[in-house]
């Protein structure tokens, strides 16, 4: 008898930077945070306190991540490195090079 076999897989998760994952079956869209109605709305959920996880680690805001779950997911990493990451299923996991270059090189948050 196999243990794997029985065990429910789990999907794989996008590591959105500082070793923070998202489950990858559950992202709708990767959103640049310049434009006005991104900001907006970022601001409007920080206000209500729900529905906002901020996997900045105090770093600068680049990319919104949203969740079919309605929730969204901010990241310090810009939505090329991560739709990179989904699309290379086996870097999904790894920090690459340029997220350390990426996070030292970010402002902190206002």
């Amino acid at each position: 008898m196999n243990y794997d076999d029985k065990t429910p897989a789990m999907p794989p998760l996008l590591n959105v930077g500082f070793y923070n994952f998202v489950l990858t079956d559950k992202i709708v869209a990767l959103v640049r945070i310049d434009s006005a109605p991104v900001k907006r709305l970022v601001q409007q959920l920080r206000r209500e306190g729900t529905k906002l996880i901020d996997a900045t680690q105090g770093r600068r805001t680049r990319c919104v991540v949203f969740l079919s779950s309605g929730q969204i997911v901010l990241s310090a990493l810009t939505q090329e490195t991560l739709a990179k990451r989904l699309s290379r299923p086996e870097a999904i996991f790894a920090p690459e090079p340029a997220e350390e270059e990426e996070a030292s090189a970010a402002e902190p948050v206002e």
